[in-house]
């Protein structure tokens, strides 16, 4: 299905949606995003990507699927457990079978300061799949460095947290996190756990952030760091547009990207 009718239906609900419309799907179409980690959080922001029509998607994380990753990281099977297929090639052999009119890139690979900016090469946008604060914190050093926007997406046991990032036009994490928890501090879900669900929703919400971004629908970007708690059913936005004005922020106003180094 590579022509432009079979796009056309394909893609037929998304461009009737007001919001979106013909040229935000091509703009989609034409559009780039890496997707750093593809766990829980990365695996359904990147499948969400896919259908949505973005037109290339590069995955890169270093880890094998295992069995305790089914039940919250969408992509996978006992088929990849039991083969141990690499999380990026598993997911984009998957990836193809849903969107063949779409590009994958699978890179078997850990984010650092070092390799970075050559990960990034070529594309428009980065969606957080990461588990810790100090890749994050490399993350928003290199895109508030280029110019480049992001995703922050994170998921502890039922709590999560989403916030899209526009260089010069909002807030970065910096504004709201001064610097990572040391790794003996930061929960994660290996210590923590999580539930499929938490992570499917903040991985919607991440995704819609994207999705916005590469539409070119900027303007509709939430303003918010969101979170919430499914299990203690609550919901909290806090307004990055005030952190935005912090004169202190050491990576955007600054600009020292001490991550970097």
């Amino acid at each position: 299905m590579n022509n432009d009718t079979d796009n056309l239906f394909r893609y037929e609900r998304q461009i009737t949606f007001l919001g979106l419309g013909i040229d935000g799907q091509k703009k989609l179409a034409a559009s780039s995003a890496l997707v750093i980690g593809v766990g829980g959080l990365g695996s359904w922001s990147a499948e969400l990507l896919a259908r949505a029509g973005v037109g290339h998607l590069r995955l890169v994380d270093g880890d094998v699927v295992e069995l305790n990753n089914l039940h919250r990281q969408g992509l996978y099977s006992e088929d990849d457990v039991n083969s141990g297929r690499p999380k990026t090639q598993a997911a984009a052999r998957r990836l193809k079978k849903i969107n063949s009119s779409i590009r994958v890139e699978a890179i078997v690979d850990r984010v650092t300061a070092g390799n970075i900016e050559g990960l990034s090469a070529g594309i428009d946008l980065i969606v957080d799949g990461t588990d810790n604060f100090q890749t994050r914190f490399i993350i928003n050093d290199f895109c508030v460095k280029h110019g480049r926007s992001w995703v922050f997406a994170g998921v502890i046991g039922s709590e999560a947290q989403v916030m899209a990032v526009i260089p010069g036009k909002t807030a970065c994490l910096r504004c709201i996190y001064d610097s990572p928890a040391p790794p003996c501090v930061e929960p994660t879900c290996r210590a923590a756990g999580a539930i499929g669900p938490a992570v499917s929703a903040i991985a919607s919400l991440a995704a819609a952030e994207a999705i916005k971004i590469l539409a070119g629908k900027t303007e509709c970007v939430s303003p918010y760091l969101t979170k919430f708690d499914l299990w203690a059913n609550t919901i909290q936005r806090i307004d990055a547009t005030a952190a935005a004005k912090n004169i202190n922020c050491t990576c955007c106003k600054q600009r020292y990207f001490e991550y970097l180094e």
